[in-house]
């Protein structure tokens, strides 16, 4: 891996069976949403369904052990809802799933598909390695809001995505800062597959490889590499 991802104690603590897998890329070729990539987003919506077979998506196992860490670290998981909850509700809504860039579309899908947290940060505006820590409250994360950039700080305890610059995603994976998000001119990534017992270590793999797949499905020649599983769990 070109820089490092790390997982402090605290947060292994408050949470032993959690388990990221990442999926590392250079080489990729960003642009618009496609005819090829929305396809890909409403086949998910059609494998969420079929997936939680009329139970809504907070009652999925795999959804309920994030809401159980949610609460652990203080905050209201029925308020902010970790990243593939949220996502699952929008898919399964009239509007259906945002459209945003070819990348985006790309992990967005395989989160639904297979209800498991995934984020996509641009290696080249990451400064030093990531770190997923429980935060101080004195953290930078910068935002946007009503068109302007907006300075947050984390709460004392909040589990939260950093670099050496500041935060790059809070309350674990639900809201991304605007800093390291894929854009148009991205040509180098970071996928980030997160999940919690009770979801089996091979299946964070499965998705992990899938998503690999798509990558190089659609940036032909691109150097991919899957990181194994973060041993945690069997």
């Amino acid at each position: 891996m070109t820089f490092s991802l790390t997982v402090s104690d605290e947060v292994r603590a408050l949470a032993p069976g959690f388990t990221h897998v990442a999926v590392e890329a250079h080489g990729l070729v960003n642009g618009p949403s496609t005819e090829a990539s929305s396809a890909l987003l409403d086949d998910a919506a059609r494998r969420l369904a079929v997936r939680l077979d009329g139970r809504p998506p907070h009652e999925d196992p795999h959804m309920a052990a994030w809401r159980e860490a949610y609460t652990a670290f203080g905050s209201k998981p029925s308020r902010t809802r970790n990243s593939a909850e949220a996502l699952a509700k929008r898919a399964l809504a009239d509007g259906g799933l945002p459209r945003i860039n070819l990348l985006v579309d790309l992990y967005n899908a395989l989160s639904v598909a297979h209800l498991i947290p995934v984020g996509g940060e641009d290696i080249d505006r990451i400064e030093g390695g990531m770190r997923l820590v429980r935060a101080t409250g004195d953290e930078v994360f910068v935002t946007v809001a009503g068109g302007e950039e907006v300075v947050e700080h984390p709460d004392a305890g909040e589990v939260v995505w950093r670099d050496e610059r500041g935060v790059t995603c809070r309350r674990w994976n639900w809201r991304q800062g605007p800093r390291t998000r894929l854009t148009e001119a991205t040509v180098s990534g970071i996928f980030l597959l997160e999940s919690l017992a009770p979801m089996p270590v091979p299946e964070v793999a499965a998705a992990a490889a899938e998503l690999a797949e798509l990558l190089e499905k659609f940036s032909p020649g691109a150097r991919i590499e899957v990181h194994d599983a973060d041993p945690v769990r069997a």
